[in-house]
């Protein structure tokens, strides 16, 4: 099964929602979409909400994606994890390397803060 994007803009923040499961398959599409989304975009917020599950793989890359955006010198947040999510985030502390929003409209305004 295909990872899919839904991309859609509020003022200067794209906000991006990958729909699915992140896993051996699709692992490498998530990484690559992370990555070129913090890199072209000044501020990107992740809607996880659709999100089934994630695997270590896709842990990754999001450790990969915060290098590039850190690179790019552009800011992203992660924001609306669903049940799952969180569960996975807390256990492999990724809730403590990661920003995360309860949900959009907080992520967007922390980013356009972080942008004044």
């Amino acid at each position: 099964m295909a990872l899919e994007f839904k991309d859609r803009h509020v003022d200067s923040v794209l906000v991006t929602a990958p729909v699915g499961r992140i896993d051996e398959s699709t692992a490498d599409a998530f990484r690559l979409g992370f990555i070129e989304r913090v890199q072209t975009n000044d501020a990107t917020v992740f809607d996880l909400s659709c999100v089934e599950y994630m695997s270590s793989r896709g842990l990754r890359a999001l450790t990969l994606g915060q290098r590039a955006a850190i690179q790019a010198g552009h800011r992203f947040s992660i924001a609306s994890l669903n049940e799952t999510m969180r569960e996975i985030f807390a256990l492999s502390r990724y809730d403590q390397a990661f920003k995360i929003e309860p949900d959009i409209a907080h992520a967007i305004k922390a980013l356009q803060t972080d942008l004044d």
